[in-house]
């Protein structure tokens, strides 16, 4: 037994400049591992609260408050705890904050202990992460390969209505070949793109391209898919982080300045789209409390994932309500909407055992820790999405499950 010895927290800066929390932990056995916390744009109302200063200085998101809840309380409390009890250290975090939305310490600094934990669990049995917290009689295996490539949404400048255009590949011989064809296929479309528009902006590595519709969008990403050789290893996906776009008081979703629809003018209009694209995927496609709405739009696409990400929230308890409903298929797993490993992975397999995909997601504010890409492995995702591979945030996630591939010998 390795126990904990003691865990200091730090603010750092994420992807986009912005402050999030590192935990350094320390086991008596002299194990040192960092985990650090990604940060989202688009945040659903029932994730963790991340806890910020509120002070002048970053417009109110230092993150000083949280590092300093790591290193006293979160300390005081895990020091002396065996270091590979995940459950018993999640639980103590939990207790320890004592509130629904983790906002008293803030759902950062219970993520950075726990995902610190977690690291230095697995350090001290010798094991890789994946084989630490996966299930001991399934062997793993990588997940496919998600990627946003165009951006649009409230939060781009390039003007479409929807968050996120992906490619979701599929039908590779390895996962080698699959970020290959990933690579080619973003390169190949940026070229194209700034052919047709010229200058503009990227998000977060996707490309906010003007087009003119989401039509144009899905065609630009087939039509590079196509002439790479990749037709049919390539379908489309789409975030639209419906929550954004519904105004409650009015019962409808603004799609522009002069067009609204109904939820159920939403759901004809995927299968629209379904009809005319292989769109294979979709996420949030209505309000993040619309049960009801994701039951019909599943009902409507049977063949199609319908993906709840800001519906769940990675969170067990809004999981089940979901499987009640029959809302979704897959579910998006993002560690800090909830705040501990241990939830996460339960999230993880309360899905997989009522036949719902996973789909493991980094967040807008990511940082260099590639902690979920052996996290998409043990709890067997489907998909991992991980963005383009042009920011080292991203790539250092698709480096790891690079290493996982080599070292499972696939």
């Amino acid at each position: 037994m390795d126990r904990i010895a003691a865990i200091k927290g730090r603010e750092i800066l994420n992807a986009k400049g912005r402050p999030t929390v590192e935990a350094q932990l320390i086991t008596e056995r002299g194990i040192r591992v960092t985990a650090s916390v990604p940060s989202g744009t688009s945040r659903g109302k029932y994730e963790a609260f991340e806890l910020y200063d509120g002070e002048t200085r970053h417009n109110g998101r230092g993150a000083r408050k949280a590092a300093e809840n790591i290193s006293t309380e979160i300390c005081r409390a895990l020091a002396g705890m065996d270091v590979a009890d995940q459950e018993a250290i999640d639980r103590t975090l939990c207790r320890l904050d004592g509130t629904p939305d983790k906002h008293r310490l803030g759902g950062n600094a219970l993520l950075a202990a726990s995902v610190a934990a977690a690291k230095a669990g697995a350090a001290s049995t010798n094991q890789p992460v994946y084989r630490y917290l996966g299930q001991k009689d399934i062997r793993p295996a990588l997940p496919d390969i998600l990627a946003t490539v165009i951006a649009g949404g409230v939060f781009s400048t390039s003007g479409m209505e929807f968050e996120d255009y992906m490619a979701v590949f599929h039908g590779f011989s390895s996962f080698p070949e699959e970020l290959d064809a990933l690579c080619e296929l973003r390169f190949s479309l940026e070229k194209a793109l700034r052919g047709r528009y010229g200058d503009f902006p990227e998000d977060g590595g996707a490309l906010a391209a003007p087009c003119a519709s989401s039509r144009e969008a899905f065609r630009w990403i087939l039509d590079t898919a196509e002439s790479l050789g990749y037709a049919g290893n390539v379908s489309l996906g789409l975030d639209v982080a419906a929550s954004e776009l519904w105004e409650p008081d009015r019962g409808v979703y603004r799609m522009g300045e002069d067009r609204c629809l109904s939820t159920s003018q939403m759901i004809s209009y995927y299968r629209g789209l379904c009809g005319e694209f292989p769109l294979t995927l979709i996420e949030d496609g209505l309000d993040q409390d619309d049960f009801n709405g994701f039951a019909e739009l599943s009902g409507a696409l049977p063949g199609v994932q319908i993906v709840g990400d800001d519906l769940f929230a990675t969170n067990p308890e809004r999981l089940r309500k979901g499987i009640e409903h029959r809302s979704a298929n897959a579910v998006l797993l993002k560690i800090n909407q909830i705040g501990t490993v241990t939830e996460a992975i339960k999230t993880a397999r309360t899905a997989s055992e009522h036949g719902m995909d996973v789909i493991v997601s980094l967040r807008s504010g990511e940082t260099a820790d590639d902690f979920i890409a052996d996290l998409a492995v043990a709890v067997g995702a489907r998909q991992i999405k991980l963005g383009s591979p042009v920011r080292m945030e991203r790539n250092v996630k698709y480096n790891r499950l690079l290493e996982i591939w080599q070292e499972l010998g696939m």
